[in-house]
């Protein structure tokens, strides 16, 4: 039986959904967006003002030009997931952006040739259909591997690799703020809470808001958190911004800057492949509780939709990779509350809008937002990244079937996590054909414009997110 879509104004293989038009207005989804994401997208100001030679206010420009790109995934193309930075890339791309010299004007072209060379790469699998491939013909042991790859890559750049920058310098409201958003999103016992407690559940209705709340409390008690709030309205300086970033203004990368950032862009191609079989899988849990909605899951429209948007950064304020499909941690707590039933959200498409499009550009107009949340910038980059990690490993766990194929993904993930891209992708590959074979489900994702609801015994159950509800 076909069931429907929410619906939209459709252009070629997108979907272009108004706000208060097409979708409805969820508030929980709306505040998390306005002090979670913002707060999110803002963490990389330090370091464009640290490396890449723009000032606070300049910065704070590209950073709502980057938030505008990311909304346009779920408004303008019609995306299923809640789109974020593809995270683990984001080391290597400062690594060879820093790399291309002491002048800020070759970091900017480093980071411009990523983005387009990542951009035509995206477009050509698009084009060709190798990338809706390569994500249909996963096996599930590899599949696996990759989502706890990404889940140890996560908790590894919190614990040990920036460390000393974020985690060591607001150690209790950090810590806070993760374990109140672990215990209100994954608890059994606090899911049991939920259901008896009307007040509970709509404290945990908020998200990732009450652990950020509980750390913006916290923190100046400890002494780890200062405010110096600003008040008034700032208009973000974008013709200044432009000037310094656009290749328009500072020039395009040479062919050979271009050359050298390929290999890097197919690396991330790895880490972006890794993101889509997530979304797909937890969108398919989803499905299993809410029959009532269609979700298309079009890898090809995603790959068309992700190609525009770094062609556009690229062009416009590059700071690579800032354009990927999927933020893990906001997508798995949105999906939770759409689990939860039509009378608590009406369509996936309107908790994600709610959450992206209705929140995130507000922000960058009012000062005393931007200046109250630029201390708790380190806080919401970690919070991110546990949360991402604790729900890659959630699902990644819950897919092989038998002893050799879970070991075979702690392997892989750890290949994934440790080794180089390359190096720990051949290593998965090797892995799961020498111990597993190629174990491929029968219907891994859903088809394009398939309107089919995936039963249970078709695939392997991929998450229990919720596993008392």
């Amino acid at each position: 039986m076909s069931r429907p879509e929410l619906p939209g104004w459709r252009w070629g293989p997108f979907t272009f959904r108004l706000p208060f038009y097409h979708t409805r207005l969820y508030w929980p989804e709306l505040f998390q967006g306005l002090f979670i994401a913002a707060a999110t997208g803002l963490s990389l100001v330090p370091l464009m003002i640290m490396f890449f030679g723009l000032t606070f206010e300049e910065a704070v420009a590209a950073s709502m030009i980057h938030s505008i790109l990311i909304s346009t995934a779920l408004i303008v193309f019609g995306e299923p997931y809640a789109p974020g930075w593809l995270t683990p890339a984001l080391p290597l791309a400062l690594a060879f952006a820093i790399g291309a010299g002491g002048d800020p004007v070759l970091r900017l072209q480093a980071m411009m040739a990523l983005s387009l060379d990542f951009a035509l790469l995206l477009l050509l699998l698009g084009i060709t259909g190798l990338g809706k491939k390569f994500v249909i013909w996963l096996p599930d042991t590899l599949k696996a591997g990759i989502i706890l790859g990404a889940a140890l890559a996560a908790l590894k750049r919190v614990f040990i690799d920036d460390a000393e920058r974020f985690l060591l310098q607001q150690p209790i409201a950090t810590t806070l703020a993760c374990a109140v958003c672990l215990i209100f999103a994954f608890s059994l016992p606090m899911q049991r809470l939920k259901e008896k407690y009307r007040w509970v559940a709509r404290i945990a209705a908020l998200g990732l808001l009450p652990g950020f709340l509980i750390a913006a409390i916290v923190g100046p008690m400890v002494g780890e958190v200062s405010y110096d709030i600003q008040w008034g309205f700032m208009v973000p300086p974008v013709a200044d911004m432009w000037a310094k970033m656009s290749p328009f203004a500072i020039g395009f990368p040479s062919l050979n800057l271009m050359i050298q950032a390929l290999p890097l862009a197919i690396i991330t191609y790895v880490i972006l492949f890794g993101d889509l079989v997530t979304g797909n899988e937890v969108i398919r849990e989803g499905l299993k509780e809410r029959n009532d909605e269609h979700i298309d899951i079009n890898p090809t429209r995603s790959h068309f939709a992700l190609a525009i948007r770094n062609a556009l950064m690229g062009i416009s304020a590059p700071f690579f990779p800032t354009q990927g499909p999927m933020w893990t941690g906001v997508h798995v707590i949105i999906i939770q509350r759409w689990k939860q039933g039509k009378q608590t959200m009406d369509s996936l498409h309107s908790g994600l809008i709610s959450y992206y499009g209705m929140g995130i550009p507000i922000l960058f107009f009012t000062l005393p937002l931007v200046t109250g949340l630029q201390p708790l910038l380190g806080i919401a980059l970690s919070l991110t990244l546990v949360l991402t990690g604790f729900a890659c490993a959630y699902i990644a766990m819950a897919i092989p079937k038998s002893n050799a194929s879970r070991g075979a993904v702690l392997m892989i993930g750890a290949g994934l996590a440790f080794f180089e891209p390359w190096v720990g992708l051949l290593f998965g590959v090797l892995t799961t054909l020498l111990l597993v074979g190629w174990d491929r489900s029968a219907e891994p994702i859903l088809e394009e414009h398939d309107d089919r609801v995936p039963e249970p015994a078709s695939t392997p159950v991929v998450a229990k997110l919720e596993a008392e509800s």
